[in-house]
């Protein structure tokens, strides 16, 4: 199986037109919503898989609120840690992290969560492993947190499941975006279980590609 070039990857946001442009435009959008939502105070953010964090730290760099969010970034590949490093470090707030986003001692003492990202992942995994994430999502919310995600929608379209799952595992819809130009989708929704604790040692997924 080859392995995927994960830094080279981020270079279609470089280009406004380009589909993954697009769809970072509608998870910061769901991402300046979550803040808006936030109570006053300290907000707590997580990124799982976070590349180079070009969507929380694109509205960090302009919200209102950036000041009060302590974010924790978490990415496996160096060159895309280095970027993201480079970007925060205007944010004292903001910790981006090499590590395995895939197991829960990635986060220890950064959740629970007003907002979890898992944008760029459902893409890469079997239906079992998006399931499973989602399941075990709640680990990583703080009660009222928004999760926002994405996945593309080409045969066979997923989405469905995934919104069911979300609505299984205690989560309620606040928006999903599937424009009919695009393959990408993006989904907002928020936890409204009971507070749930993080296991040492789960993993979440394993990657397909």
């Amino acid at each position: 199986m080859s392995v995927r070039d994960w830094h080279g990857w981020h270079q279609a946001y470089d280009d406004p037109a380009s589909p993954l442009s697009r769809r970072l435009a509608l998870v910061q959008g769901c991402i300046r919503a979550a803040f808006d939502h936030c109570a006053p105070g300290p907000i707590r953010a997580v990124s799982v898989c976070a590349g180079q964090g070009r969507d929380l730290l694109g509205v960090l760099a302009e919200h209102p609120r950036s000041a009060d969010v302590r974010a924790r970034l978490v990415e496996l590949d160096p060159r895309n840690v280095a970027v993201g490093r480079s970007a925060a470090a205007g944010l004292p707030g903001v910790e981006v992290v090499l590590g395995d986003a895939a197991v829960t001692d990635a986060y220890a003492g950064a959740v629970p969560a007003d907002l979890v990202l898992l944008c760029g992942i459902f893409g890469n995994l079997r239906d079992a492993d998006i399931e499973r994430t989602i399941h075990l999502a709640p680990q990583l919310c703080a009660p009222g947190g928004t999760v926002v995600w994405t996945r593309h929608t080409r045969a066979p379209d997923v989405t469905p499941s995934v919104r069911g799952w979300f609505a299984d595992a205690g989560f309620e819809e606040l928006s999903f975006d599937a424009p009919s130009d695009s393959a990408a989708s993006v989904g907002a929704h928020r936890y409204v279980g009971s507070p749930v604790p993080l296991l040492p040692g789960t993993r979440f997924f394993t990657f397909t590609s």
